[in-house]
């Protein structure tokens, strides 16, 4: 294991590197686009009869457990790092419309995606029953909160646009980790769930988590407040992130969201009481680092895993099938939504472009698609989810600053003459 953790690493370093050197491409799209571009060419040299290579990154990729390091390894450290630099006091004053595009956003993707998908893939000769549609709505519906963020950053878009996406994208992973368990046993079983065991469920996960989360931050933050030390403040937080997602796992809680709210109690807390301690700089530089080296690192992961993906010509067309019915659904559940309450959201004319534009998909979809059972339908969603997920970095998240450029009516400044 130690071994594949060297190789993704360099592997990463040098994409960033041609990256930052050559393409200039935010880091993440960079990163990626770099690792698939690596895995087709050996895809065509495997179909030219070079195939050691390609056999090396098979593999690789098959001794990397991507559900399992993402979901229970660096979830929860990005979750934390990525809440940690959200300022709480201004997203206090947009609390209700998170929220509603976290909770009710979700539920109506995951619907509006499951019945499109129901429709349309028989016309490609690839039926799939509406329980297995609803199942892929739930794990695509959720927007990236590592994806947005690393992206969001370099756009130019408002301070309140950019925290509604990213509050939303931080929140709405829970949410849909909790639809997709539910609609695990309605695909795989047909077990429908009664409206006490969606309750319970929501009760036990989301409200498990946000509490689990609140307790986490006090706790930190009583720690950290009372000493001085670099080094402790990283253990302490490190410990914190690391032990508090394994005890959410253990409470069958909201890991996701647990971590999220600590991170903003961290953040909220630091930012009112330890000013006057000169570590709490270096601390949050820490978190940055860590947050950029491993989102690095997924996004190189997500580019490899192209390898294990089935893109037959029928699963292509499921592939833009998915694309199609994901956009559709993003722009019914957030983008009309926003754009015909502007007195709810408060937020500019043309945001609901950049909110509907802006919903990428990233690695927590992978890491959900990739947890199910090896069913006969598990390759179709994979190859779906991995077409949503490689449009959305590469397609919507390269061209997202033009997008809020013209949404808000801003033209790029002209390049100095030289």
């Amino acid at each position: 294991m130690l071994e594949v953790a060297i190789a993704c690493l360099i592997i990463t370093a040098v994409a960033a590197w041609i990256n930052a050197r050559f393409i200039h491409l935010p880091n993440t799209i960079g990163v990626m686009a770099i690792a698939m571009l690596l895995s087709l060419s050996l895809l065509v040299a495997n179909h030219f009869g070079y195939g050691d290579w390609y056999r090396h990154e098979r593999r690789l990729m098959e001794s990397v457990d991507f559900s399992n390091v993402l979901m229970n390894g660096m979830l929860s450290i990005l979750l934390f790092a990525g809440a940690l630099h959200v300022d709480v006091s201004l997203l206090g004053k947009y609390r209700i419309q998170v929220a509603t595009l976290a909770l009710l956003g979700t539920a109506i993707s995951t619907l509006i995606i499951g019945f499109i998908l129901y429709w349309l893939l028989p016309l490609v000769g690839l039926p799939l029953s509406l329980g297995y549609c609803l199942l892929f709505g739930a794990l695509i519906s959720p927007t990236d909160p590592i994806a947005v963020t690393g992206i969001l950053e370099s756009t130019g878009a408002p301070e309140n646009v950019s925290l509604v996406v990213s509050g939303e994208s931080l929140f709405n992973d829970g949410v849909g980790v909790v639809l997709f368990t539910l609609l695990v046993g309605v695909a795989m079983h047909d077990q429908v769930p009664t409206t006490r065991d969606v309750v319970s469920l929501f009760v036990t996960e989301v409200g498990g988590g946000l509490l689990l989360g609140a307790v986490l931050g006090v706790v930190m933050y009583l720690m950290l407040r009372g000493v001085d030390d670099y080094s402790v403040k990283v253990l302490v937080t490190l410990a914190g992130v690391l032990g508090g997602y394994e005890l959410a796992q253990l409470m069958h809680v909201s890991g996701p969201l647990a971590m999220v709210v600590a991170g903003l109690g961290v953040g909220y807390q630091g930012r009112r009481f330890l000013k006057k301690y000169p570590t709490r700089h270096s601390l949050i530089l820490f978190w940055k680092l860590l947050d950029e080296i491993l989102n690095a690192v997924l996004f190189v992961l997500l580019g490899l895993e192209i390898v294990m993906v089935d893109f037959s010509n029928s699963y292509l067309l499921a592939g833009v099938v998915a694309i199609i019915a994901t956009l559709a659904a993003r722009l019914l559940s957030v983008g009309f939504p926003v754009a015909s309450l502007r007195r709810f959201f408060k937020l500019p004319a043309g945001a609901w472009r950049i909110l509907n534009w802006g919903g990428l998909r990233g690695g927590i979809s992978v890491a959900l698609v990739l947890s199910l059972p090896m069913t006969p339908q598990h390759d179709l969603l994979l190859a779906m989810t991995y077409a949503v997920v490689v449009f959305s970095i590469l397609v919507q998240g390269s061209t997202i600053g033009p997008v809020t450029r013209r949404a808000l009516g801003k033209t790029p400044a002209p390049e100095p003459v030289k």
